[in-house]
């Protein structure tokens, strides 16, 4: 049994890629597993023992049709031109068309070497892996544009870190792993028709409307500036933060890409920085809109040959199209906040209440996922339920005027109620949370993981049971740094 392949990027001429088999595994072993994806995917595990679903979603047995590959591209690292860099540690495996007709790339992160491994092992520890399927799960119940993970799999082996580790794949879906730097990288080599080409398939495959566009290439920039101006926007409103926003991070396809030193707010700071190789903070939470804008300029950079016969004309078309993002993400952001502060209509005010409640926010070091939890509550007690901030001095006037507005908005406090309910999570992927299960999955035990993934898989549904997994770190749980584990 195996997916329904259809491998477009690997008819593309060989420029564009590398063809490599995977490494293959010792022992692989399913640690985590995502039946229902399968199902849309129409991989049909039934017929399968766990045994044989690791093997198949590892590399050490090909799928039926896959034709594995290591994609070339380019980027600016932490602002740092480097070019070329590539699938280092991964490969494409193939693209599935889903029961649906969607398309969708089959990547494995982990397998082994490839050409553009520039001196790494290419493999991944199972800490990382199991942070990417966890957080990755859990922003698409939230409803965040993401990349999916299909399997996490222990290989049966040790790699060198700091420590040794046991070593893992993950098994990701994504609508294409195209990036900013796919096109930086042939940009930069002065591969005009391998432009081109690379654009064409980003249309045909992500954006199909900009074909029918009088430009089809800044239709397709245009594109990917709404989608990027979205998809911040999404991080903005959950308090998430990348961690390592390079444009060979940047998606075509608006989906949030390559989780590695990610995570969550707790306490909330537009500051906020947990990324161990962040030192200046260059990618810090507040920092985000402004660096989607500035990896989105890389973009139409890199597009501009095509964007007009003659320099002056192209760039004319480049500038107009990311001066859009601006505009384009604060209407994201607006429509964002509203939906969690529940209103409905538009005002002129709902600006100066969104941002006076983030600065009370800031002065209080209020959680930044309970505060808007509470808010339910709040409608009801004053108090704003967990964490209470809503009862203080300082916070009064503001949900005075907050309720005032929602007024406007609502005949029934009940209906409110449940919207913010359905809206604002109770469960995140909290930091101290994801450590927790990494540090038993090194221990050897994989249900902590496990349990974590099925919390999150209802964050918007309060059981007293899982009432731990709500609750923000203790001062000694609290987690400084996150990592990559390349």
């Amino acid at each position: 049994m195996s997916f329904a392949f259809d491998n477009s990027y690997a008819r593309l001429p060989d420029r564009f890629y590398r063809r490599q088999q995977p490494q293959r595994m010792p022992a692989p072993r399913l640690v985590l597993f995502n039946e229902s994806l399968a199902g849309e995917l129409g991989f049909d595990p039934a017929s399968l023992t766990p045994d044989d679903i690791a093997a198949l979603l590892c590399g050490t047995i090909l799928p039926e049709g896959a034709e594995p590959l290591a994609m070339v591209y380019a980027g600016h690292q932490f602002g740092q031109w480097v070019p070329r860099l590539g699938d280092g540690r991964a490969l494409l495996l193939g693209e599935a068309v889903s029961t649906a007709g969607r398309r969708y790339d089959i990547h494995l992160k982990g397998s082994g070497r490839t050409p553009f491994s520039r001196g790494g092992d290419g493999r991944a520890a199972l800490g990382p892996v199991l942070r990417e399927y966890i957080v990755s799960e859990a922003m698409a119940r939230l409803g965040i544009p993401t990349t999916r993970a299909l399997a996490a799999i222990a290989t049966g082996d040790t790699i060198m870190r700091e420590v040794p580790l046991p070593g893992a794949v993950l098994a990701r879906v994504a609508s294409s792993h195209l990036r900013v730097g796919t096109f930086q990288y042939f940009a930069a080599i002065g591969d005009q028709d391998g432009l081109r080409q690379l654009a064409d398939h980003a249309i045909a495959r992500l954006h199909p409307g900009a074909a029918e566009a009088e430009n089809p290439y800044r239709a397709l920039l245009d594109a990917v500036v709404a989608a990027q101006a979205r998809l911040v926007a999404d991080w903005m409103g959950i308090g998430f933060i990348h961690g390592v926003m390079n444009t060979d991070n940047t998606s075509i396809a608006g989906e949030t890409l390559d989780y590695g030193p990610c995570a969550f707010m707790d306490a909330f700071d537009p500051g906020a920085v947990f990324s161990s190789i962040d030192s200046f903070g260059r990618y810090a939470y507040g920092n985000q809109p402004s660096i989607v804008y500035w990896n989105l300029a890389r973009l139409a950079q890199a597009l501009m040959s095509l964007l007009a016969p003659d320099t002056e004309a192209a760039q004319r078309e480049a500038q107009a199209a990311i001066d859009r993002f601006p505009d384009l993400y604060e209407a994201a952001w607006l429509a964002v906040m509203r939906r969690k502060l529940g209103l409905l209509t538009a005002q002129d005010d709902d600006r100066a209440l969104i941002r006076d409640l983030l600065t009370l926010m800031r002065e209080a070091a209020a959680d930044y996922t309970l505060t808007f939890r509470g808010l339910a509550d709040a409608l009801f007690t004053g108090d704003g339920g967990r964490g209470g901030i809503f009862s203080t001095p300082a916070f009064a006037p503001w949900l005075a005027r907050w309720r005032s507005r929602t007024d406007s908005d609502w005949r029934e406090p009940a209906a409110l109620q449940r919207h913010l309910e359905s809206v604002n999570p109770l469960f995140i992927p909290r930091n101290h949370l994801v450590e927790e299960a990494i540090a038993a999955a090194y221990a050897g035990d994989d249900a902590p993981a496990r349990m974590l993934h099925n919390v999150l898989a209802e964050p918007f549904i309060d059981r007293p049971q899982d009432a731990r997994y709500a609750e923000p770190p203790r001062p000694e749980q609290v987690v400084q740094q996150t990592f990559c584990g390349t």
